[in-house]
């Protein structure tokens, strides 16, 4: 059932029922509720794929996937309905980052709880924050991001980096793949509150960079991403969040 291979080698088909069963996933761990959104980039590199403004996160039907295009706009779809208000971080990003598959904008209580307070940033704690090396810039906007120009801002911020935090608001993550994404997600949040524990406990020790070097170096993330998704997928057909007749088209 796992798979690690990229959106754009994943059929639009199967990849509509990543899109769902992720945001599905990411409802059940707490890191999406009733705003967020999962996107993923078509094969042709200029259109992508996002749920609408109304559909529950919980519920999300791979059918009621939306496509837009890199402004932002409708491309087509196979149901009616409005994108979300924040479309554009996806458009924008997916414009300015060609080696970006797929996107999520969320909300985390605890790592956005690292944008409210002077002098401490959020840090790589734990040995798969690795992902993170590059750093985990803050956005200064707080807002929604609706425009195009706030979304090209938002990206410049992002730049080369796979995470990046808005100010009092949430974070974007970005990765080569849907199923990567939800690792990351989850692994982003247990990464805020490792620091935050740890803070609690006295000084903070983030992972150095020769650590960080390290573990890069050692990493397989593609069987990492192969193991969670599986794990992460048998868990919600489990408890009856992905419906069994997807298990088939998730790779």
């Amino acid at each position: 059932m796992s798979s690690t291979k990229g959106c754009g080698a994943v059929g639009a088909e199967e990849l509509r029922v990543q899109v769902a069963a992720c945001t599905r996933l990411l409802h059940l761990q707490g890191i999406l509720g009733y705003s967020g959104h999962v996107s993923a980039r078509l094969g042709g590199g200029d259109s992508f794929l996002i749920q609408s403004f109304d559909d529950s996160r919980a519920e999300l039907l791979p059918e009621r996937l939306l496509v837009a295009d890199l402004d932002g706009k409708p491309f087509s779809s196979t149901s009616s309905g409005k994108l979300p208000n924040e479309v554009t971080i996806h458009a924008e990003i997916y414009r300015h980052r060609p080696d970006v598959a797929a996107v999520v904008h969320m909300h985390p209580e605890l790592a956005t709880v690292f944008t409210l307070v002077e002098g401490v940033r959020l840090q790589p704690m734990k040995m798969h924050a690795a992902r993170w090396a590059d750093g985990i810039p803050v956005h200064p906007e707080p807002g929604h991001i609706k425009s195009q120009e706030q979304g090209r801002a938002l990206a410049r911020t992002l730049g080369d980096c796979h995470a990046v935090l808005l100010r009092a608001h949430g974070a974007v993550l970005v990765a080569e793949s849907i199923p990567a994404l939800l690792v990351d997600s989850v692994h982003f949040e247990e990464n805020a509150k490792a620091q935050h524990l740890a803070a609690a406990l006295g000084t903070v020790v983030p992972l150095s960079d020769a650590e960080l070097a390290l573990l890069q170096a050692n990493s397989n993330r593609a069987q990492h991403v192969a193991k969670l998704w599986s794990y992460y997928l048998r868990l919600g057909l489990g408890a009856g969040v992905l419906p069994t007749d997807w298990e088939s088209r998730l790779g």
